[in-house]
């Protein structure tokens, strides 16, 4: 263990784990042993943490999620209620296949919608948005909007989590939020122009 969390006298936590300073577990969640969490993360009621799971820091998971063993979820990520993890593609309940787990990568910063369900071997990019109830059966770009059944990619959100609208004549589309600036540098490809995607948010945002 390193620092100083809080866990509420209803959840269990199994040693040997690290949690990192300020993060809070709150009712009725289990963290299980060899399990890795960052710092200031946020772990709503009933949520479960396989062995093996890494978590980064600034994290919040909200109420009745499940992370699997084969989850890796970077830092500044989103995940909402009831959103859905598997570890299997193939799963039987007379055949074990815990050799098999298939990762999942959760990265810096995206956000997964309330009941999505993220199907095992994905990579969910860098600051996209899975909106409720999406099922994701691929990899996701970086700032990516993913709607329906299954997810499709139907638009571009800001690091702010705002949908961008309509590139101007040199393709540049401008947050409605915080006016930083994206442009798609190759087809499928987005990035933004006024800020390096691995630095925090200025604090005025």
């Amino acid at each position: 263990m390193e620092g100083s969390f809080f866990v509420h006298p209803s959840s269990y936590v199994d040693m040997p784990c690290e949690i990192g300073e300020g993060t809070k577990i709150w009712h009725f969640s289990h963290v299980m042993p060899h399990v890795k969490i960052g710092k200031r993360c946020i772990l709503g009621q009933n949520v479960h943490v396989a062995s093996e799971v890494t978590i980064g820091s600034n994290v919040k998971i909200q109420n009745n999620v499940s992370l699997y063993g084969g989850c890796e979820i970077e830092d500044d990520v989103f995940l909402g209620p009831s959103c859905v993890f598997t570890n299997i593609s193939t799963p039987r309940s007379q055949v074990v296949r815990r050799h098999l787990y298939e990762k999942t990568l959760v990265r810096r910063g995206a956000s997964i919608g309330a009941n999505a369900t993220i199907v095992c071997g994905s990579v969910i990019g860098q600051y996209a948005f899975i909106a409720a109830g999406a099922v994701v059966t691929k990899d996701v770009p970086d700032y990516a909007l993913m709607m329906g059944v299954p997810a499709r990619q139907v638009g571009w959100v800001s690091r702010h989590g705002r949908r961008l609208g309509k590139s101007d004549l040199q393709g540049i589309m401008v947050c409605p939020e915080s006016g930083l600036r994206y442009r798609e540098v190759t087809p499928g490809c987005l990035k933004c122009l006024d800020l390096d995607e691995a630095l925090p948010l200025p604090a005025a945002a």
